[in-house]
């Protein structure tokens, strides 16, 4: 029997999501091997020639794209890069995978999606996230009709956060260019959202900046950034809707993740998944316990029952999966020169930032959008 192939690995940036959720996880998939890596100004404390000696570095990525011993090209850059640098990359015969937000705009998605497929590569958007405990315990409870017909579901990514943050492009970038929480926090929620129940028949959005409390349109002028939204999605068909809210005034002892409602039961569940705090503080994907909740970070199932009361019951997170499946996952379609193998092709990131897009025209216009 044949050795698996093994694919050279260049990563463009050298920043937080190329240290914790990129190389230790390239790293321990067997067929993948860090090559080379891109840097625009290491400095001491801070450089990837330091950290590793033996690869190839480079201060611009033109090198990398170019060079034929890459096989795959991570791109950990801001999002307004995302779409000049993919498709360079793939014009040279190299798999992408690229860091969320995928682009900023669901046109050019779907150019580099039909390039990708022109070129038979991958090309992967990093949608860590279908791999939180939490989510994966909505899936199952989906899946096994424990809720029964969900009439309501709402997904949260809320903090205490009234200081503006600065240095990085979640804040430096407009909207317009895949910056500020909808393309930070809402691709996140709203990917988990597509994976769940696909596209939705209409949406309808508002962005608000908390921080001054004033609403602001989705036109994408400077001076018009909000820094929390809310939008709700339709699905004309169950008659269901989704809430989808970012914000960063709300003071809570436990935040809110995820409240299901169902005709039969409701899941409430509070707390973000653990792996991403784990990982930046320094631990390792290998831990034991690694992506594992405590019992008192569990969520809350109440359950109609046939005497017409409601029953209360924890309901336990399931065993994680752990973003270690997103990287098997994604080394099986390099195998296989499938994107549609890929565990998040760039065909879906497309359908999300319709979403995005309508989000924004209702935020503009006042109206629901049809995505």
């Amino acid at each position: 029997m044949a050795a698996p192939k093994q694919f050279n690995v260049g990563i463009v940036g050298y920043g937080l999501s190329a240290k914790v959720f990129h190389i230790p996880f390239i790293d321990l998939t067997p067929t993948l091997t860090l090559h080379s890596i891109v840097q625009r100004s290491p400095a001491p404390g801070n450089s990837a020639p330091e950290d590793y000696p033996s690869i190839k570095h480079h201060t611009t990525p033109d090198a990398l794209l170019s060079d034929p011993e890459v096989d795959v090209v991570v791109l950990c850059t801001p999002p307004n890069t995302h779409y000049p640098l993919a498709r360079s990359a793939l014009l040279n015969n190299k798999h992408v995978l690229v860091e969320k937000p995928f682009v900023p705009s669901a046109k050019e998605a779907d150019e580099l999606s039909s390039l990708a497929r022109q070129q038979n590569r991958v090309l992967c958007v990093y949608q860590n996230r279908r791999w939180d405990s939490d989510f994966l315990t909505v899936q199952s409870l989906l899946r096994e009709g424990t809720l029964g017909r969900v009439v309501e579901f709402e997904t949260h990514f809320d903090r205490l956060r009234l200081a503006k943050p600065a240095g990085t492009w979640k804040s430096s970038l407009r909207i317009t260019e895949g910056g500020g929480v909808l393309y930070d926090l809402g691709s996140h929620l709203l990917d988990q959202v597509f994976v769940l129940f696909g596209m939705p028949t209409g949406v309808t959005g508002k962005f608000v900046n908390q921080r001054e409390g004033r609403i602001v349109n989705g036109d994408g002028s400077e001076e018009q950034e909000p820094d929390s939204v809310s939008a709700v999605l339709s699905y004309q068909e169950t008659g269901m809707l989704v809430y989808v809210r970012a914000g960063v005034a709300s003071v809570e002892s436990k935040q809110m993740r995820f409240w299901v409602r169902g005709t039969k039961a409701s899941y409430h569940k509070t707390g973000l998944d653990p792996q991403e705090d784990w990982l930046r503080a320094g631990g390792k994907a290998t831990d034991a316990g690694f992506g594992q909740e405590d019992e008192e970070r569990y969520g809350k199932l109440c359950v109609a029952t046939e005497e017409g009361k409601v029953e209360e019951r924890v309901c336990p997170t399931v065993e994680p999966e752990t973003y270690i499946r997103f990287y098997d996952l994604f080394a099986k379609s390099l195998e296989s020169g499938d994107e549609a193998d890929a565990p998040v092709p760039a065909s879906q990131a497309a359908q999300v930032l319709r979403i995005i897009e309508a989000i924004k025209e209702s935020a503009k216009t006042g109206k629901e959008v049809a995505p």
